[in-house]
């Protein structure tokens, strides 16, 4: 057992301005520290199996979801994301934002683009 942080893993680059560490990486369990630029956003996905959880540890960013619904998630906030829901978060700030991305099972494998799969 070793604690893992920003500092020991390796960065992944995702979409346009993120950047990602992965914390905990197991089958039943993926938990990832991401950062996303600002004025960036990711593209609209969904997960078949994969629940997550996206919680704020600096800034604001907006969770859009496949139906057009928005949700604002400030600093100090979690936003539980159900499978088969699509979503796409997005960072309208001037500022970096960082985040924790929670998902059980993995997502690994389980990133489907575009719109909700039902």
């Amino acid at each position: 057992m070793h604690p893992a942080s920003r500092d020991t893993q390796t960065a992944y680059h995702w979409g346009d301005g993120g950047v990602g560490w992965p914390l905990v990486e197991t089958k039943g369990l993926l938990v990832i520290e991401e950062t996303l630029a600002p004025g960036c956003s990711e593209k609209h996905h969904h997960h078949n199996k994969a629940a997550q959880c996206f919680y704020m540890l600096l800034g604001s960013a907006v969770m859009q979801f496949a139906d057009g619904q928005t949700v604002e998630i400030d600093t100090g906030m979690a936003l539980h994301i159900p499978p088969k829901t699509g979503h796409a978060i997005i960072n309208q700030s001037d500022e970096e934002i960082r985040f924790l991305v929670i998902s059980a099972p993995s997502s690994r494998g389980d990133r489907h683009e575009g719109e909700q799969n039902k």
